[in-house]
């Protein structure tokens, strides 16, 4: 018998009707490359593999892998690759076809660093369905002025449609988790002048959101200029979580 590993954040999805839901929200078509992170034991992988020719998993645990070795091709054909996620080249991965279309139960000890891995890769990929900590996906989609509105929620927001779907109650898993879940779906934005400023605005939200509670001169000296900020429409007195992601964006664009 498979057991839930906590140092791999398992929480195994077993409720049919949120898996019958989610794969709804996905909506995919058999022209279309799905790949799956933390297939767990294949609760939605199987059923994607109905509706698809073929799909990817992505799987760390080499118990699971096992376990989907030997159940897969009754379900369809199913590449496995065996890995942690934030190593895997999702751009190398899609290769000369589609782009990839991404989804799965994330771990959410991991979440954060496996979103911002993939965004370095967000031009191979079509769109995102997660299940997150729903904790998480309120720092996501958090607005400026929020006090969860932080670096997470600017840098996806700058790069893909962030949306919150549906709530995901704790007993839908096993093991139950002390915390409640909801789905996103995240669809890049393809924008070559974004992806181009990815690396500055970073710099900045590290800076900006390291310190929030300093002003934007204090937090960034040494990253922007007062002069820059102006330029941006950014007050210098201001703080972090009160500028639009479009400011920060004309911030990127101007260090």
């Amino acid at each position: 018998m498979i057991t839930a590993r906590k140092r791999f954040g398992q929480n195994f999805l077993r409720d049919e009707r949120v898996i019958d839901r989610i794969v709804r929200a996905i909506a995919p078509t058999t022209d279309e490359r799905i790949v799956e992170i933390g297939p767990g034991r294949g609760a939605m992988t199987f059923k994607l593999l109905a509706e698809v020719p073929q799909l990817t998993a992505i799987e760390i645990d080499r118990d699971l892998v096992a376990l989907l070795r030997e159940q897969g091709p009754q379900h369809g054909d199913l590449t496995i690759i065996e890995a942690d996620v934030l190593t895997v080249d999702f751009t190398a991965l899609r290769g000369t076809g589609s782009r990839l279309r991404v989804v799965g139960n994330l771990p959410y000890n991991i979440s954060t660093p496996v979103l911002f891995h993939l965004l370095e890769h967000q031009d191979v990929i079509e769109d995102m369905h997660f299940m997150l900590q729903r904790e998480v996906v309120d720092r996501m989609v958090a607005p400026p002025g929020d006090k969860i509105y932080g670096r997470l929620s600017v840098a996806l927001q700058a790069q893909c449609q962030v949306q919150r779907l549906f709530k995901v109650a704790p007993g839908s898993f096993w093991p139950v988790p002390k915390v409640d879940s909801a789905i996103v779906k995240l669809t890049p934005h393809h924008d070559a002048e974004r992806m181009r400023l990815a690396a500055p605005l970073d710099r900045i939200l590290r800076a900006a959101f390291g310190q929030r509670r300093k002003t934007l001169s204090n937090a960034l000296d040494g990253v922007a200029s007062v002069e820059q900020m102006s330029a941006a429409d950014i007050a210098p007195a201001a703080r972090a979580e009160t500028i639009s992601v479009e400011k920060f964006l004309a911030l990127a664009a101007l260090v």
